[in-house]
Protein backbone atom coordinates (compact mmCIF):
# COMPACT_ATOMS: atom_id res chain seq x y z
CA UNK A 1 0.00 0.00 0.00
CA UNK A 2 2.78 2.57 0.95
CA UNK A 3 4.65 1.41 -2.66
CA UNK A 4 1.48 2.95 -4.01
CA UNK A 5 0.79 5.81 -1.95
CA UNK A 6 4.16 6.83 -2.86
CA UNK A 7 4.05 6.07 -6.86
CA UNK A 8 1.24 8.52 -6.68
CA UNK A 9 3.10 10.72 -5.26
CA UNK A 10 5.75 10.73 -7.50
CA UNK A 11 4.06 10.82 -10.54
CA UNK A 12 2.53 14.66 -10.37
CA UNK A 13 5.78 15.57 -8.76
CA UNK A 14 7.18 14.13 -11.75
CA UNK A 15 4.37 16.16 -14.09
CA UNK A 16 5.18 19.22 -12.49
CA UNK A 17 9.24 18.70 -12.69
CA UNK A 18 8.27 17.93 -17.15
CA UNK A 19 5.80 21.53 -16.84
CA UNK A 20 8.95 23.57 -15.17
CA UNK A 21 11.70 22.14 -17.91
CA UNK A 22 9.21 23.29 -20.71
CA UNK A 23 8.94 26.38 -19.10
CA UNK A 24 12.56 26.73 -18.75
CA UNK A 25 12.92 25.26 -22.25
CA UNK A 26 10.96 28.09 -24.19
CA UNK A 27 11.92 30.73 -21.62
CA UNK A 28 15.71 30.07 -23.11
CA UNK A 29 14.50 29.66 -26.59
CA UNK A 30 12.50 32.93 -26.89
CA UNK A 31 15.39 34.94 -25.75
CA UNK A 32 18.05 33.56 -28.14
CA UNK A 33 15.23 34.28 -30.69
CA UNK A 34 15.05 37.78 -29.60
CA UNK A 35 19.17 38.22 -29.00
CA UNK A 36 19.04 36.90 -32.72
CA UNK A 37 16.89 39.62 -34.10
CA UNK A 38 18.96 42.31 -32.20
CA UNK A 39 22.26 41.12 -33.74
CA UNK A 40 20.80 40.26 -37.03
CA UNK A 41 18.42 43.07 -37.30
CA UNK A 42 18.60 43.15 -41.34
CA UNK A 43 18.91 39.87 -42.38
CA UNK A 44 15.55 39.55 -40.11
CA UNK A 45 14.05 42.08 -41.75
CA UNK A 46 14.84 41.36 -45.07
CA UNK A 47 13.47 37.55 -44.58
CA UNK A 48 10.23 39.09 -42.94
CA UNK A 49 9.47 41.34 -46.15
CA UNK A 50 10.07 38.20 -48.34
CA UNK A 51 7.30 36.28 -46.47
CA UNK A 52 4.82 39.33 -46.64
CA UNK A 53 5.86 39.58 -50.54
CA UNK A 54 4.68 35.86 -50.66
CA UNK A 55 1.47 35.94 -48.78
CA UNK A 56 0.00 39.22 -49.74
CA UNK A 57 1.16 38.75 -54.19
CA UNK A 58 -0.06 34.93 -53.94
CA UNK A 59 -1.25 33.52 -50.76
CA UNK A 60 -3.79 35.80 -50.19
CA UNK A 61 -5.52 36.80 -53.40
CA UNK A 62 -5.11 33.20 -54.27
CA UNK A 63 -6.65 31.59 -51.21
CA UNK A 64 -9.35 34.16 -49.99
CA UNK A 65 -12.16 33.44 -52.85
CA UNK A 66 -11.69 29.57 -52.21
CA UNK A 67 -12.34 30.74 -48.75
CA UNK A 68 -15.44 32.54 -49.12
CA UNK A 69 -16.91 30.72 -51.66
CA UNK A 70 -16.45 27.19 -48.86
CA UNK A 71 -17.94 29.86 -46.05
CA UNK A 72 -20.83 30.86 -48.71
CA UNK A 73 -21.61 26.70 -49.17
CA UNK A 74 -21.66 26.00 -46.02
CA UNK A 75 -23.90 28.81 -45.42
CA UNK A 76 -26.51 28.11 -48.08
CA UNK A 77 -27.08 24.10 -46.48
CA UNK A 78 -24.67 23.25 -50.05
CA UNK A 79 -22.48 21.53 -48.09
CA UNK A 80 -25.07 19.47 -45.86
CA UNK A 81 -26.26 18.59 -49.28
CA UNK A 82 -23.62 17.33 -51.35
CA UNK A 83 -22.51 16.04 -48.23
CA UNK A 84 -25.57 13.51 -48.42
CA UNK A 85 -24.83 12.76 -51.90
CA UNK A 86 -21.21 11.80 -51.06
CA UNK A 87 -21.74 9.73 -47.97
CA UNK A 88 -21.75 6.21 -50.22
CA UNK A 89 -18.26 7.56 -51.34
CA UNK A 90 -16.76 8.55 -48.33
CA UNK A 91 -17.47 6.53 -45.39
CA UNK A 92 -16.37 3.06 -47.39
CA UNK A 93 -13.15 4.71 -48.65
CA UNK A 94 -12.29 6.84 -45.44
CA UNK A 95 -14.53 6.16 -42.88
CA UNK A 96 -15.65 9.96 -42.39
CA UNK A 97 -18.75 11.31 -42.98
CA UNK A 98 -20.28 12.33 -46.53
CA UNK A 99 -19.79 16.17 -45.64
CA UNK A 100 -15.85 15.28 -45.76
CA UNK A 101 -15.87 14.99 -49.77
CA UNK A 102 -16.39 18.73 -49.68
CA UNK A 103 -13.79 19.15 -47.42
CA UNK A 104 -11.28 16.72 -49.31
CA UNK A 105 -12.25 18.59 -52.90
CA UNK A 106 -11.80 22.24 -51.84
CA UNK A 107 -8.48 20.91 -49.57
CA UNK A 108 -7.17 19.92 -52.82
CA UNK A 109 -8.05 22.99 -54.75
CA UNK A 110 -7.41 25.52 -52.63
CA UNK A 111 -4.42 24.43 -50.89
CA UNK A 112 -2.93 23.81 -46.91
CA UNK A 113 -4.16 25.26 -44.09
CA UNK A 114 -7.94 25.33 -45.96
CA UNK A 115 -8.54 21.33 -45.16
CA UNK A 116 -8.20 21.92 -41.49
CA UNK A 117 -9.68 25.15 -41.38
CA UNK A 118 -12.97 23.82 -42.88
CA UNK A 119 -12.78 20.42 -41.12
CA UNK A 120 -12.50 22.96 -37.97
CA UNK A 121 -15.84 24.12 -38.65
CA UNK A 122 -17.59 20.94 -39.17
CA UNK A 123 -16.33 19.37 -35.99
CA UNK A 124 -17.66 22.76 -34.02
CA UNK A 125 -20.74 22.44 -35.63
CA UNK A 126 -21.20 18.88 -34.30
CA UNK A 127 -21.12 17.22 -38.38
CA UNK A 128 -18.23 14.97 -37.15
CA UNK A 129 -17.04 13.24 -34.11
CA UNK A 130 -13.83 13.86 -32.88
CA UNK A 131 -11.60 10.48 -34.66
CA UNK A 132 -14.05 11.61 -37.79
CA UNK A 133 -12.60 14.89 -37.39
CA UNK A 134 -8.95 13.81 -37.03
CA UNK A 135 -9.27 11.04 -39.83
CA UNK A 136 -10.36 13.88 -41.97
CA UNK A 137 -7.64 16.50 -41.24
CA UNK A 138 -4.41 13.71 -41.70
CA UNK A 139 -5.75 13.70 -45.88
CA UNK A 140 -7.60 16.81 -46.77
CA UNK A 141 -5.01 19.35 -46.69
CA UNK A 142 -2.71 19.32 -49.55
CA UNK A 143 -0.16 21.56 -51.78
CA UNK A 144 -2.87 23.14 -54.63
CA UNK A 145 -2.49 22.26 -58.27
CA UNK A 146 -1.64 25.89 -59.01
CA UNK A 147 1.30 25.58 -56.48
CA UNK A 148 2.19 22.23 -57.86
CA UNK A 149 2.11 22.97 -61.53
CA UNK A 150 2.64 26.52 -61.25
CA UNK A 151 5.66 27.41 -58.86
CA UNK A 152 7.67 23.84 -58.82
CA UNK A 153 6.84 22.49 -62.41
CA UNK A 154 7.32 25.60 -64.03
CA UNK A 155 9.49 28.27 -61.31
CA UNK A 156 11.57 25.96 -59.98
CA UNK A 157 12.09 22.72 -62.56
CA UNK A 158 11.33 25.38 -65.45
CA UNK A 159 9.36 21.91 -66.94
CA UNK A 160 5.77 21.86 -66.70
CA UNK A 161 5.47 17.94 -68.13
CA UNK A 162 7.08 17.42 -64.13
CA UNK A 163 4.14 18.85 -62.43
CA UNK A 164 1.68 15.81 -63.50
CA UNK A 165 4.66 13.58 -62.41
CA UNK A 166 4.81 15.41 -58.83
CA UNK A 167 0.74 15.81 -58.70
CA UNK A 168 0.30 12.39 -59.26
CA UNK A 169 2.72 11.17 -56.17
CA UNK A 170 1.63 14.42 -54.34
CA UNK A 171 -2.15 12.96 -54.37
CA UNK A 172 -1.49 9.52 -54.19
CA UNK A 173 0.19 9.51 -51.30
CA UNK A 174 -2.50 11.56 -49.44
CA UNK A 175 -5.21 9.31 -50.30
CA UNK A 176 -3.42 6.33 -49.10
CA UNK A 177 -2.77 8.20 -46.08
CA UNK A 178 -6.62 8.63 -46.65
CA UNK A 179 -7.36 5.18 -46.82
CA UNK A 180 -4.98 4.18 -43.65
CA UNK A 181 -6.64 6.44 -41.24
CA UNK A 182 -9.74 4.70 -41.87
CA UNK A 183 -8.79 1.99 -39.53
CA UNK A 184 -7.96 4.76 -36.77
CA UNK A 185 -10.32 4.40 -34.09
CA UNK A 186 -12.59 2.69 -36.14
CA UNK A 187 -15.70 2.28 -33.76
CA UNK A 188 -15.70 5.47 -32.90
CA UNK A 189 -18.19 6.73 -35.43
CA UNK A 190 -21.02 8.96 -36.05
CA UNK A 191 -24.58 7.73 -35.96
CA UNK A 192 -24.96 8.34 -39.47
CA UNK A 193 -23.60 5.61 -40.60
CA UNK A 194 -26.16 3.18 -41.02
CA UNK A 195 -28.04 6.30 -42.57
CA UNK A 196 -28.82 4.71 -46.56
CA UNK A 197 -27.81 7.26 -49.20
CA UNK A 198 -29.81 9.85 -50.20
CA UNK A 199 -31.37 10.86 -53.70
CA UNK A 200 -30.77 13.85 -54.93
CA UNK A 201 -34.55 14.73 -53.93
CA UNK A 202 -33.81 14.56 -50.76
CA UNK A 203 -30.23 15.61 -50.29
CA UNK A 204 -31.86 19.17 -51.85
CA UNK A 205 -34.58 19.36 -49.26
CA UNK A 206 -30.97 18.55 -46.61
CA UNK A 207 -29.56 21.32 -48.45
CA UNK A 208 -32.42 23.45 -48.06
CA UNK A 209 -33.47 22.76 -44.03
CA UNK A 210 -29.55 23.42 -43.17
CA UNK A 211 -30.04 26.84 -44.57
CA UNK A 212 -33.24 27.66 -42.90
CA UNK A 213 -32.21 26.61 -39.48
CA UNK A 214 -28.73 28.88 -40.15
CA UNK A 215 -31.35 31.91 -40.15
CA UNK A 216 -28.38 34.42 -41.82
CA UNK A 217 -29.20 36.95 -44.51
CA UNK A 218 -27.50 37.03 -47.68
CA UNK A 219 -25.77 40.13 -46.33
CA UNK A 220 -25.16 38.82 -43.16
CA UNK A 221 -23.51 35.71 -44.20
CA UNK A 222 -21.58 37.38 -47.25
CA UNK A 223 -19.81 39.35 -44.45
CA UNK A 224 -19.53 36.55 -42.09
CA UNK A 225 -17.74 34.62 -44.98
CA UNK A 226 -15.01 37.58 -45.65
CA UNK A 227 -14.33 38.08 -41.56
CA UNK A 228 -13.79 34.74 -40.71
CA UNK A 229 -11.90 34.36 -44.06
CA UNK A 230 -9.35 37.18 -43.86
CA UNK A 231 -8.73 36.60 -39.77
CA UNK A 232 -7.80 33.01 -41.04
CA UNK A 233 -5.80 34.72 -43.88
CA UNK A 234 -4.16 36.87 -41.26
CA UNK A 235 -3.16 34.18 -39.15
CA UNK A 236 -1.37 32.65 -42.13
CA UNK A 237 0.78 35.27 -43.04
CA UNK A 238 1.87 35.73 -39.70
CA UNK A 239 3.52 32.33 -39.26
CA UNK A 240 4.73 32.79 -43.01
CA UNK A 241 6.66 35.42 -42.29
CA UNK A 242 7.51 34.30 -38.76
CA UNK A 243 8.81 30.84 -39.71
CA UNK A 244 10.90 32.83 -42.83
CA UNK A 245 12.60 34.87 -40.14
CA UNK A 246 13.44 31.71 -38.19
CA UNK A 247 15.18 30.20 -41.27
CA UNK A 248 17.29 33.18 -42.20
CA UNK A 249 18.39 33.27 -38.38
CA UNK A 250 19.33 30.43 -38.15
CA UNK A 251 21.21 30.27 -41.52
CA UNK A 252 22.89 33.74 -39.96
CA UNK A 253 23.68 32.21 -36.63
CA UNK A 254 24.74 28.89 -38.37
CA UNK A 255 22.42 26.73 -36.21
CA UNK A 256 21.46 24.84 -39.13
CA UNK A 257 24.83 23.84 -39.91
CA UNK A 258 24.85 21.96 -36.51
CA UNK A 259 21.39 20.19 -37.53
CA UNK A 260 22.10 19.12 -40.89
CA UNK A 261 25.05 17.23 -39.65
CA UNK A 262 22.78 14.80 -37.95
CA UNK A 263 21.48 14.25 -41.72
CA UNK A 264 25.13 12.53 -42.71
CA UNK A 265 23.14 9.39 -40.52
CA UNK A 266 20.94 8.73 -42.87
CA UNK A 267 22.90 8.61 -46.31
CA UNK A 268 21.37 12.11 -47.27
CA UNK A 269 24.30 13.78 -49.47
CA UNK A 270 25.73 16.31 -47.80
CA UNK A 271 24.30 19.06 -50.87
CA UNK A 272 21.06 18.47 -49.45
CA UNK A 273 21.45 18.20 -45.57
CA UNK A 274 20.63 22.36 -45.53
CA UNK A 275 17.98 22.87 -48.52
CA UNK A 276 16.07 19.57 -46.60
CA UNK A 277 16.54 21.93 -42.61
CA UNK A 278 15.41 24.61 -44.63
CA UNK A 279 12.45 22.89 -46.55
CA UNK A 280 11.22 21.26 -43.26
CA UNK A 281 11.02 24.56 -41.77
CA UNK A 282 9.78 26.56 -44.19
CA UNK A 283 8.56 24.44 -47.63
CA UNK A 284 8.89 26.88 -50.55
CA UNK A 285 12.57 27.82 -49.17
CA UNK A 286 13.33 24.49 -48.80
CA UNK A 287 12.17 23.09 -52.02
CA UNK A 288 13.91 25.96 -54.13
CA UNK A 289 16.82 25.51 -52.22
CA UNK A 290 16.67 21.80 -53.33
CA UNK A 291 16.23 22.50 -57.28
CA UNK A 292 19.01 24.78 -57.52
CA UNK A 293 21.92 21.51 -56.55
CA UNK A 294 23.63 19.66 -59.29
CA UNK A 295 22.24 16.09 -58.01
CA UNK A 296 20.57 13.66 -60.22
CA UNK A 297 16.88 14.72 -60.99
CA UNK A 298 14.97 12.21 -59.27
CA UNK A 299 16.65 12.41 -56.08
CA UNK A 300 15.71 16.08 -56.01
CA UNK A 301 12.46 14.64 -57.07
CA UNK A 302 12.01 12.62 -54.29
CA UNK A 303 12.81 15.01 -51.79
CA UNK A 304 10.63 17.75 -53.07
CA UNK A 305 7.08 14.94 -52.67
CA UNK A 306 8.60 14.42 -48.82
CA UNK A 307 8.45 18.33 -48.03
CA UNK A 308 5.40 18.83 -50.25
CA UNK A 309 3.92 15.63 -48.13
CA UNK A 310 5.68 16.81 -44.44
CA UNK A 311 4.39 20.52 -45.67
CA UNK A 312 7.66 22.19 -43.32
CA UNK A 313 6.95 23.52 -39.74
CA UNK A 314 5.43 26.66 -41.02
CA UNK A 315 2.20 25.27 -42.48
CA UNK A 316 1.67 22.58 -39.65
CA UNK A 317 2.11 25.49 -37.18
CA UNK A 318 -0.50 27.27 -38.80
CA UNK A 319 -3.20 24.21 -38.87
CA UNK A 320 -2.03 23.32 -35.16
CA UNK A 321 -3.48 26.67 -34.50
CA UNK A 322 -6.78 26.24 -36.77
CA UNK A 323 -7.08 22.88 -34.48
CA UNK A 324 -6.41 24.47 -31.25
CA UNK A 325 -9.92 26.06 -31.51
CA UNK A 326 -11.62 22.52 -31.04
CA UNK A 327 -10.84 19.63 -29.80
CA UNK A 328 -9.03 17.70 -32.74
CA UNK A 329 -6.35 16.32 -31.54
CA UNK A 330 -2.89 17.72 -34.17
CA UNK A 331 -0.75 14.01 -33.28
CA UNK A 332 -2.70 12.06 -36.10
CA UNK A 333 -1.66 14.97 -38.53
CA UNK A 334 1.34 15.06 -37.82
CA UNK A 335 2.00 11.34 -38.23
CA UNK A 336 0.33 11.16 -41.14
CA UNK A 337 2.29 14.07 -42.60
CA UNK A 338 5.98 11.85 -41.76
CA UNK A 339 3.89 9.12 -43.74
CA UNK A 340 2.62 11.10 -46.60
CA UNK A 341 5.72 12.54 -47.28
CA UNK A 342 7.18 9.07 -47.46
CA UNK A 343 4.67 7.37 -49.65
CA UNK A 344 4.91 10.17 -51.89
CA UNK A 345 8.63 9.97 -52.31
CA UNK A 346 8.51 6.01 -52.76
CA UNK A 347 5.78 7.12 -55.47
CA UNK A 348 8.12 9.01 -57.53
CA UNK A 349 10.71 6.81 -57.43
CA UNK A 350 7.92 3.77 -59.24
CA UNK A 351 6.56 6.54 -61.26
CA UNK A 352 9.60 8.10 -62.38
CA UNK A 353 10.83 5.36 -64.88
CA UNK A 354 7.53 5.99 -66.65
CA UNK A 355 7.98 9.16 -66.93
CA UNK A 356 11.33 8.92 -68.76
CA UNK A 357 10.11 5.85 -70.80
CA UNK A 358 7.02 7.73 -72.01
CA UNK A 359 6.71 11.29 -73.15
CA UNK A 360 3.56 13.30 -70.84
CA UNK A 361 3.64 15.58 -73.71
CA UNK A 362 2.07 12.74 -76.30
CA UNK A 363 -0.92 12.01 -73.78
CA UNK A 364 -1.37 15.70 -72.57
CA UNK A 365 0.02 18.78 -74.58
CA UNK A 366 1.65 20.65 -71.74
CA UNK A 367 4.36 21.99 -74.00
CA UNK A 368 2.68 25.67 -73.79
CA UNK A 369 1.08 25.09 -69.92
CA UNK A 370 3.27 27.66 -68.34
CA UNK A 371 2.32 30.53 -71.16
CA UNK A 372 -1.63 29.85 -70.38
CA UNK A 373 -3.24 29.32 -67.46
CA UNK A 374 -0.46 29.10 -64.75
CA UNK A 375 1.39 31.95 -66.03
CA UNK A 376 -1.74 33.99 -66.35
CA UNK A 377 -2.60 33.43 -62.47
CA UNK A 378 0.65 33.80 -61.00
CA UNK A 379 1.11 37.12 -63.09
CA UNK A 380 -1.93 38.19 -62.01
CA UNK A 381 -1.38 37.76 -58.65
CA UNK A 382 1.88 39.40 -58.44
CA UNK A 383 0.90 42.50 -60.28
CA UNK A 384 -2.97 42.44 -58.67
CA UNK A 385 -2.60 40.66 -55.69
CA UNK A 386 -1.09 43.25 -53.08
CA UNK A 387 -4.02 46.08 -53.89
CA UNK A 388 -7.06 42.94 -53.69
CA UNK A 389 -5.65 42.32 -50.22
CA UNK A 390 -5.45 45.86 -49.24
CA UNK A 391 -8.83 46.75 -50.50
CA UNK A 392 -10.27 43.37 -48.61
CA UNK A 393 -9.03 44.33 -45.66
CA UNK A 394 -10.11 47.87 -45.90
CA UNK A 395 -13.81 46.09 -46.35
CA UNK A 396 -13.13 43.88 -43.34
CA UNK A 397 -12.64 46.68 -41.13
CA UNK A 398 -15.53 48.55 -42.65
CA UNK A 399 -17.83 45.20 -41.70
CA UNK A 400 -16.59 44.91 -38.35
CA UNK A 401 -16.69 48.31 -37.22
CA UNK A 402 -20.32 48.55 -38.80
CA UNK A 403 -21.29 45.04 -36.59
CA UNK A 404 -19.71 46.91 -33.70
CA UNK A 405 -21.62 49.94 -34.00
CA UNK A 406 -24.79 48.36 -34.70
CA UNK A 407 -24.22 45.86 -31.16
CA UNK A 408 -24.29 49.38 -29.34
CA UNK A 409 -26.84 50.70 -31.22
CA UNK A 410 -28.72 47.45 -29.89
CA UNK A 411 -27.42 47.57 -26.42
CA UNK A 412 -28.86 51.26 -25.92
CA UNK A 413 -31.97 50.49 -27.12
CA UNK A 414 -32.45 47.91 -24.76
CA UNK A 415 -31.14 49.57 -21.78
Amino acid sequence: MDDIRSTENRTPRRRKLISKLKTFFLTILTICIAAALIIYPQPALSASLRGLDLWWEVVFPSLLPFFITAELMIGFGVVHGLGALSERLMRPLFNVPGSGGFVWVMGMASGYPAGAKWTADLRKKGQVTRAEAERLVAFTNASSPLFIFGAIAVGFFHDAALGLLIAVCHYGGNFIVGIAMRYYKRSDTSLERNTPPLSWRQAFQTMHTSRLQDGRSVGKLMGDAVTKSVDTLLMVGGFIMLFSVLTELLKQTGMIHIVSHGMSMLLIPETFHIPIVSGMLEMTTGIGSITETNESLLTQLMLVSFLLGFHGFSIQAQIASILAETDIRFKPYAIARIAHGILAALLMIGLFHLYERFSIESIIPLENFHESYVNAVLTFCKHNGPPITILTLGIMVIVKWHRKREKANHYERIS
